[in-house]
């Protein structure tokens, strides 16, 4: 990939191409593995809230992370001056993590490929323009239905531009956009309150997400869950069977089960799938992915923060876990090729193994009959946050729009709904797979050890027999 001409050129105004490739050099002397990450990144968000722009923000930064791995042992230092005395310094700190006779990795495999476009999300409509599209959704949601009390917009874009300089010579260059769109609303009757959003994006421009068409659409949904939320009653606890609906559901398998398939985890034996590999860790039918590739998804990426290719790997298989996500440095110690998952959040962190865009494919069933098999339960198509224990694959999701099932009929929306269990249960208790599977409309992020990158997610219609569910109801 190639620099716009007003793009990000390290090597053309701060470094020397041929002196930074003899200092990388010298900090991996020794060395299994490592790289230099030049980074510059620009973002900027704006939020109309109440009937004003409440915040305006533009960010813009830039620098490098140069790391030595050495085994187990990994050396990183970061700087935001980008000159040589700095990096000469960064030099001598990453060599206090390596030992003595290391040899170095191969390279990953060169690529071409281009899973997005490159151009400037944050310039392709002006500020003026963004502002008066926040206060025309505000209008427009508040003429549409008396009964909103309260409209938050938010636009946010950013750019990221990186260059990684490898040990063998390597040079590889990658423009990254990223823009979302986010509506919420607040509905109020009386004199109760509730609120519904929708949103999403993904590596686009903000034309698409702008245009009166999709706009629109995304703020109808939002009100839409609102004004579902408005009759929800209580929703009853016990352990009952529960329907997740397609699409953003698969945030439940991303966190629940994503996180454990993860190399370092497993290759530390902190997984709950440690162990496991070859083994039946999921219902028959079940087969999970984790996929990099697919263009323009919020999670994917041509190459991984390493210069790995991002790819399309498999991790469990008609139930059976065949695969884990790598980086290079879990993939070398466990014996294994990397897959295109080494990420990190900036230059001023190591990457590490992360999901990009992971789902489970979709089965044969009919979704409206998966929900009709169920007698007593709950259906559940939005989530907001939860909560994951890695070791044990324990969570607790709670349910921003779920319905009442009672034998086969769905009946009316429940409020306070929370699923608790475990990922590795909760994959041998799945007795129906959809047909319908769908990606997320792009509005993820995930976080790891205090990082936090953008990723997708994606399922069919699933059917869970016995979950947990905590509710107010009796």
């Amino acid at each position: 990939m190639t620099d716009q001409p007003d793009g990000f050129r390290p090597f053309a105004t701060a470094l020397d191409r041929d002196r930074t490739q003899r200092l990388l050099n010298r900090a991996l002397e020794g060395a299994d593995d490592g790289e230099l990450f030049l980074e510059r990144r620009r973002s900027e968000a704006l939020v109309f809230d109440d009937g004003r722009l409440k915040t305006a923000s533009f960010d813009a930064a830039e620098g490098f992370g140069l790391r030595a791995v050495c085994g187990e042992a990994t050396g990183y230092a970061h700087s935001t001056e980008m000159s040589e005395a700095a990096l000469t310094r960064a030099v001598d700190t990453v060599r206090l993590a390596v030992g003595a006779g290391g040899a170095l990795a191969a390279p990953p495999q060169a690529t071409n490929r281009r899973l997005y476009t490159d151009a400037d999300p944050i310039a392709s409509a002006g500020f003026p323009a963004k502002v008066a599209l926040l206060r025309e959704i505000d209008a427009w949601l508040r003429d549409r239905d008396p009964s909103v009390v309260q409209v938050s917009a938010t636009i946010a874009a950013s750019l990221q531009e990186v260059h990684i300089l490898r040990p063998q010579g390597t040079l590889l260059s990658d423009t990254r956009p990223m823009a979302r769109l986010n509506i919420s609303v607040i509905v109020e009757e009386n004199g109760r309150r509730e609120s519904g959003s929708a949103g999403g994006g993904g590596r686009v421009g903000l034309a698409g997400l702008i245009a009166p068409e999709r706009w629109q659409a995304t703020a109808v949904e939002a009100l839409r869950i609102a004004r579902v939320n408005l009759s929800a009653i209580d929703a009853r606890a016990g352990v009952m069977d529960v329907a997740l609906g397609p699409g953003w559901p698969g945030i439940l398998l991303h966190e629940a089960i994503g996180h454990g398939l993860e190399g370092d985890f497993n290759r530390k034996g902190t997984s709950a799938f440690a162990g496991l590999m070859g083994k039946q860790v999921a219902a028959k039918g079940v087969t999970v992915l984790d996929d990099g590739t697919i263009p323009d998804r919020r999670g994917s990426l041509s190459f991984d923060d390493e210069g790995t290719p991002s790819g399309k790997t498999t991790l469990i298989e008609d139930g059976v876990l065949v695969g884990y996500m790598q980086d290079r440095q879990n993939a070398r110690l466990m014996g294994v090729a990397p897959t295109g998952n080494g990420r990190r959040e900036s230059y001023a962190h190591a990457p590490m193994p992360r999901m990009t865009n992971t789902y489970m494919l979709g089965g044969d069933a009919d979704p409206e009959a998966l929900v009709g098999d169920i007698k007593d339960g709950i259906w559940a198509v939005g989530f907001g946050g939860g909560q994951v224990d890695i070791t044990n694959g324990k969570f607790v999701f709670a349910c921003t729009e779920a319905y009442r099932v009672e034998n086969g009929k769905v009946g009316a929306p429940v409020k306070g709904a929370t699923l608790i269990g475990d990922g590795a249960t909760a994959l041998q208790r799945i007795r129906g797979i959809g047909n319908d599977m769908a990606l997320d409309p792009g509005m993820g992020n995930c976080g790891k050890a205090g990082q936090w990158v953008p990723v997708g997610v994606g399922q069919p219609t699933l059917l869970i027999g016995g979950l947990t569910v905590g509710g107010a109801g009796v």
